[in-house]
């Protein structure tokens, strides 16, 4: 769970640098970043749902090799274009990590302690987040933009040989079903269609933009109708209607956008509004990662005291109340009213994560544990892809300027006030759906239709 946020944020702050050595432009090396997610978000299903069929251990080896390959090429690479497909390869991945450590939870932890564990993984989530930017700034003033990749490669290594060491054989299904290639093909369609309108134009949204979203719902639909037909789906489309999956899913989603706002916003109104130099907007920013990863197991253990609905609900309350005290905050508050309500809205994400991750991989069927784990990091994912584009287009049209860069300190403010407002309906409505939840149990796995069990 570390590698693949490190890898993230790692990279990101390696862009400027890889930009002088190959000669490109900002535009051109952000796909360094955008074919990682890319990746990510369009294989993360299937590599859930192909680890419940053919073994989940076998494919997380297989996904840790092809990680730490990939990095090894990353590193490598003798051009942009090399970079950006070595990439990609990378992201397939680490969507096999992602997703099926998740799903390994339930496989080798007590139920009593599944909230622990999550609260865990979501630690060790944040301290990769949180640990990217340093370390990367560090290896690159000393040793070049290559050393952010090649520092992967012995991490990559050792996590190979623990997970051969430590982790216990998964059974392949017994139902041997046959992978819904076309499915899957679909899926990836439609998804990377999505993503890509919501990335390829920036914070603007011109006719690119609107072409891909409608590629986006022709794939949708053909995936629905694909679904309904194969005798071995990808997705059950019947799952969607457990409520407290189709919930959990929301909810994670709305929450997602609501972090991607601290990362897109925060930096512009430290740096214009309140006029802190680049390293100590770097520090400010850590703030919340560092946060994120010591309020995680605490969190997760909370979660197996109090209960999963009880934690969602004070989570998602922090939330709210994080954001809209950053909508309400005046500047002359100065950091310490950034990053105090930051802090609150930090450490209620990670309660939020450790219970609703819990909430929702607890009683799920040992024969979907690696498609709902999926489900999960994907709803994440397209949560974080659409605060990019959506918050970033409501924070300039807030602070009433085309290009922030250059807008003034009371612009800069306007904008972070309206966007953290518009961050708490969000999060609202996600309390509303669910207070709204009725308490109902998921049956047990040998009740689960055959249809589903597939």
């Amino acid at each position: 769970m570390l590698l693949p946020s490190l890898s993230t944020s790692i990279a990101n702050v390696g862009l400027p640098t890889m930009a002088a050595a190959f000669d490109a432009s900002f535009n051109e090396v952000q796909w360094v970043v955008i074919a990682y997610l890319l990746a990510i978000t369009t294989v993360i299903v299937g590599a859930g749902r192909l680890g419940d069929i053919a073994g989940r251990r076998r494919l997380l080896l297989t996904g840790i090799a092809v990680f730490t390959l990939a990095t090894l090429l990353c590193g490598l690479a003798p051009n942009l274009p090399f970079l950006v497909a070595a990439r990609a390869v990378q992201g397939v991945g680490a969507a096999c990590m992602m997703a099926l450590s998740m799903a390994f939870v339930g496989e080798t932890v007590p139920k009593d302690r599944t909230g622990s564990v999550m609260g865990l993984l979501g630690t060790m989530s944040a301290v990769g987040t949180a640990l990217g930017p340093s370390l990367g700034g560090f290896l690159i003033g000393g040793f070049g933009w290559r050393a952010i990749f090649l520092v992967g490669v012995p991490l990559g290594l050792l996590t190979l040989a623990l997970t051969m060491r430590v982790l216990p054989a998964s059974a392949p299904s017994s139902a041997r079903p046959r992978f819904d290639s076309l499915g899957t093909v679909l899926l990836a369609i439609t998804l990377g269609a999505y993503a890509l309108a919501m990335t390829i134009e920036g914070n603007s949204f011109g006719p690119l933009a609107i072409g891909l979203l409608i590629a986006s719902g022709a794939g949708l639909v053909l995936f629905v109708f694909a679904e309904r037909r194969v005798s071995s789906p990808l997705l059950t489309l019947s799952m969607l209607r457990d409520p407290i999956l189709a919930t959990g899913l929301t909810t994670s989603a709305l929450v997602s956008i609501v972090m991607m706002t601290t990362l897109i916003v925060g930096p512009f109104h430290l740096a214009r509004g309140l006029h802190l130099d680049p390293v100590y907007v770097g520090l400010v920013m850590s703030a919340g990662p560092v946060v994120s990863a010591f309020t995680g197991v605490p969190a997760g253990r909370a979660t197996d005291r109090f209960g999963t609905r009880a934690m969602v609900v004070v989570g998602l309350s922090g939330l709210i109340g994080g954001s809209l005290a950053l909508s309400l905050m005046p500047v002359a508050a100065g950091v310490a009213g950034y990053v105090l309500p930051l802090v609150a809205t930090t450490a209620s994400y990670a309660l939020f994560q450790a219970a609703n991750n819990t909430a929702v991989m607890k009683d799920v069927s040992p024969q979907q544990r690696g498609l709902v784990s999926g489900m999960l990091n994907l709803s994440r994912n397209l949560g974080l892809i659409t605060g990019a584009s959506v918050m970033g287009t409501v924070f300039t049209a807030a602070a009433g300027t085309s290009d922030i860069t250059t807008a003034a300190p009371a612009q800069v403010a306007r904008g972070t006030h309206w966007t953290f407002a518009a961050d708490a309906l969000l999060v609202a409505l996600g309390l509303t759906v669910v207070l709204g939840l009725r308490r109902r149990s998921r049956p047990s796995p040998d009740r689960i239709p055959e249809s589903v069990g597939r």
